[in-house]
């Protein structure tokens, strides 16, 4: 059967599957090549005939289309979430047990000592023992619901002819899912979208004893020009300092300071229905996250209806997630939802007080509001594959474990929303699963609970909003986004605000909304929500041009958008490099680089030599100024020093005033640091090979490797994409680069989800063998447009009460 067509499918699928590719896993598992291959088809998930599931109602119905998307039909939501659990049992299993692990700290115990140190860094939380809290405070629909799911997934993975492939390479055997395994992927999901020990928190505060107030301010802002909220709120950037104060006069080299990380977060935006043809709302999303083989959603079409000739009474189509028997995000015909990562403060880091005099021996004591309290002290076994378990001793305390410690040796700990019951409720995305219209879905948001999300929402009628979806901290004495005792009362959490509380827009006048990570609301909402680490307002920005470019928007345009890789918001930096390439013209070094710059086109596509010379200088820059400024600074290993997002508009904006008083030690003045920055551009130009081999495809490729396949030889030949060049990058609305990036690409308009697109790398398969295996890859590298609904029925599986 014919999956796909293109000379791109053709590629990807050619030599990956046959004697060659079998051979392969036959060295790997030191077994012939008979048995390897009867591994890979045997553990194939079940595409037709009918199959008996303990616990069905009523028949459930799953039709693959050609790529293996999923149409699944039920009588009711309980029996759809067992036949989706069936499904992810049998085509994702082995993800949904990395993802567990990922949650519980429990990765090493399945993949060895590699993953020992963010075990132990993960280990602190104690997520198995919360979810269980977590799991006793569900009510009655949703335990039913997912044990309805659990179940499912256990039958799924019975049902194989053999356990995912990937167990034989490891040798070892899955164990059953579990209720809880479903809260720990949340979990999983709330390492990856927050902080976990407020390390942003804690470079503040040594900036701040470093440099002072006013220039830690400046260097990591509240607020910059490049903020782009979508109430339109504006807010003035923190005045530059006259000159540097504080012990910015050390000797020694600049600090190795790494650029600012690619944002966990995401892209969204949508429109009014009088800016559509059809009067209905329109929404887009794609959340940005690390990739992998398999990608991490799983698209499905869910429907429940009565009987075969009734109206359903839920129609759900979009993304899931192996592991939780809920739409992620998507469609349901009367609204369609998106998120991305909200950014709000999550978190904050206590300084604990200890009390002097502690006896030898005793454990040490540390001041709250309600008197001195002993430190907890509870052991985990921290255990790596075959190499036995080691002990590991966790310091609790009322707020949360002890993280780390100051530079004066203060114990520090994170206070997590993650770690409190109500991180996880369902019911609120239930909810928001079968809302018919924007204030529903609203509301709905304000009773879910998960990693904070800046929800956008569309509904048929043509009305459109925005609000946090998660349970928002009532933060008190905390707006200085720094560290604090919490021992007098003057500064702690005071619950979690009432939904009516959250702060919300609903169509906004000029019909239009987007986030991307950066600060959405200003004034009193924006200290509401806190500052969990904004991004710069770059992505946002654009977006917002973008949808103001137009009064007439498709699913087509609003597809464009997403492919946006513009880098209008890097001029100023070309403006800089040309200037300083122009004060060096006569050093052909850096004379041969001109051209490239000043003809660069402002665009993140793969034969560009302009557009990486400026990327570079502007990463350079950062490490260079910053690096200098923080010189002295630490943090853990496990993060480095890392320049805060909004970091980069101060480099900018020293680098294009050249102020005398904030010249950055060790320099003489800013020519030797704008010396120092291009010699780094200069040196990278060369290891490449000269500016002819200085091509942003030549780095920014797919880079999706199988989570293996670096550890196992030749893995990767079977599992991995072409790595391919592609376009985009972490500044410009199409947020591609290596490993990173849209995880999926979703455009709907409730009510008009024939007309829907949805794209995402390397399909719905997990297995290398299943005749869909990658298809609709190649279509998100290059940005083709693909449908929302599924296919055509190609495979018919019925699933038949036991």
């Amino acid at each position: 059967m014919g999956i796909s067509s293109g000379s791109g499918r053709r590629r990807f699928r050619a030599g990956r599957i046959g004697v060659a590719a079998v051979t392969v896993l036959a060295g790997l598992t030191a077994a012939g090549v008979g048995y390897s291959a009867w591994v890979l088809y045997a553990s194939r998930p079940v595409l037709s005939g009918r199959v008996p599931l303990a616990g069905l109602s009523a028949s459930v119905s799953v039709v693959r289309d050609k790529e293996g998307i999923p149409t699944i039909t039920a009588r009711n939501r309980t029996d759809l979430a067992r036949g989706l659990g069936f499904l992810h049992g049998q085509e994702r299993f082995f993800e949904m047990d990395l993802m567990r692990r990922a949650g519980a700290g429990e990765l090493s115990e399945i993949v060895g000592k590699v993953a020992v140190p963010l075990d132990r860094r993960r280990r602190l939380h104690r997520f198995r023992h919360h979810a269980e809290r977590v799991l006793a405070r569900q009510d009655a629909d949703s335990r039913a619901l997912l044990a309805a799911y659990t179940a499912g997934v256990n039958a799924g993975l019975a049902a194989l002819g053999h356990v995912p492939f990937e167990y034989a390479i490891l040798r070892e055997a899955p164990r059953p899912w579990t209720d809880i395994d479903s809260l720990l992927v949340v979990y999983a999901m709330y390492f990856d979208l927050q902080s976990d020990d407020g390390a942003a928190q804690r470079l503040r505060a040594g900036l701040r004893d470093r440099l002072g107030p006013e220039m830690t301010a400046f260097l990591d802002p509240e607020h910059t020009p490049l903020d782009a909220p979508a109430d339109g709120s504006v807010a003035e950037a923190p005045a530059m300092p006259a000159s540097l104060s504080g012990g910015t006069d050390a000797p020694g080299s600049p600090s190795v300071v790494h650029s600012p990380e690619p944002e966990r977060g995401s892209n969204n935006f949508a429109v009014s229905g009088h800016l559509t043809a059809t009067g209905a709302a329109m929404v887009a999303g794609d959340m940005h996250l690390s990739l992998s083989v398999p990608n991490i959603w799983y698209r499905a079409r869910q429907i429940v209806r009565a009987s075969e000739t009734t109206v359903p009474t839920l129609d759900l189509t979009g993304v899931t997630l192996p592991g939780e028997p809920v739409q992620i995000v998507g469609s349901n015909t009367h609204i369609a939802w998106a998120f991305t990562d909200g950014y709000i403060e999550s978190g904050d880091l206590i300084r604990l007080d200890l009390m002097q005099g502690t006896a030898a021996g005793e454990p040490w004591r540390y001041l709250t509001p309600d008197g001195p309290r002993p430190v907890g002290v509870v052991t985990e076994n921290l255990c790596s594959g075959r190499s036995g378990c080691t002990a590991q001793r966790i310091e609790e305390t009322i707020w949360g474990p002890v993280t780390g410690h100051d530079s004066s040796g203060a114990p520090l700990v994170w206070r997590w929303s993650a770690e409190d019951d109500n991180a996880i409720d369902i019911r609120g995305i239930l909810a928001l699963e079968a809302a018919h219209d924007v204030r529903g879905a609203l509301d709905a948001a304000h009773v879910a609970a998960l990693p904070h999300e800046n929800m956008l929402v569309a509904d048929s009628a043509g009305h459109i909003g925005w609000t946090i979806i998660g349970p928002v901290p009532r933060r008190v004495g905390l707006d200085d986004r720094l560290p604090h005792s919490w021992a007098d009362g003057q500064h702690g959490w005071n619950g979690y605000l009432a939904p009516a509380e959250v702060p919300e827009i609903i169509d906004p006048p000029s019909g239009r909304l987007w986030t991307a990570n950066g600060r959405v609301v200003g004034g009193a909402a924006l200290t509401t929500l806190g500052d969990g680490g904004y991004a710069d307002g770059l992505r946002a920005g654009r977006i917002r041009d973008d949808l103001f470019e137009k009064s007439l928007f498709s699913e087509g345009d609003f597809l464009a958008i997403q492919l946006d890789d513009h880098a209008t918001v890097l001029r100023g930096w070309q403006a800089l490099l040309l200037r300083a390439l122009d004060a060096r013209s006569g050093q052909h070094d850096f004379a041969v680089m001109k051209p490239f710059v000043a003809q660069w086109g402002e665009r993140a596509v793969p034969d560009s030599i302009g557009y990486r010379l400026v990327r570079d200088y502007r990463i350079r820059a950062i490490e260079t100024v910053f690096g200098a400024w923080a010189h002295g600074l630490t943090l853990p290993e496990s993060h480095g020093l890392r320049a805060p997002p909004r970091s980069a508009w101060a480099v900018e904006t020293v680098l294009t005033q050249r102020p005398p008083g904030l010249v950055p030690p060790p320099f003489r003045d800013w020519d030797a640091v704008e010396a120092a920055i291009l010699e780094k551009v200069a040196h990278d130009v060369g290891e490449a090979g000269g500016p002819d081999h200085f091509t942003w495809g030549a780095i920014n490729r797919v880079g999706i490797d199988h989570p293996l396949a670096r550890a196992v030889p030749l893995l990767g030949h079977l599992t991995d994409p072409e790595n391919e060049p592609e376009a985009g990058d972490t500044v410009v609305p199409r947020v591609q680069v290596p490993g990173f990036g849209a995880s999926e690409r979703l455009v709907v308009s409730p009510g008009h989800e024939e007309t829907g697109l949805l794209e995402m790398p390397m399909g719905q398969a997990a297995n290398p063998v299943l005749p869909y295996y990658g298809s609709g890859h190649e279509a998100w590298v290059h940005g083709e447009a693909r449908p929302l609904l599924p296919g055509a029925p190609v495979f018919r599986l019925e699933l038949t009460p036991q």
